[in-house]
């Protein structure tokens, strides 16, 4: 299983079949043949080199959410309170 993380657009290579996309520091050249080009600032899906999706902005916020709940649990520190908000009861 691979897991997509969001990254966003920085910069386009030759006619858009390939981006320059950032997150945290970390950035990568990936192929956007699936989705095509995408301008600057556009958050996209991506898994081993390949944006797969583009991504609004209220569903970037629960990815967001559920990276954090993940890296929080892998750190012992997991509170279900704090997570998944979209989730709980109102």
């Amino acid at each position: 299983m691979c897991l997509s993380i969001p990254m966003q657009v920085v910069a386009l290579e030759g006619d858009g079949d390939f981006a320059w996309v950032e997150r945290a520091g970390r950035r990568e050249l990936v192929n956007m043949m699936l989705i095509g080009p995408q301008p600057l600032g556009a958050w996209v899906l991506t898994s081993l080199g390949l944006a797969k999706e583009v991504v609004e902005p209220g569903q970037l916020a629960l990815i967001e959410e559920a990276l954090a709940a993940l890296a929080a649990s892998l750190e012992g520190d997991y509170d279900a309170s704090r997570y998944f908000s979209d989730l709980q009861s109102k």
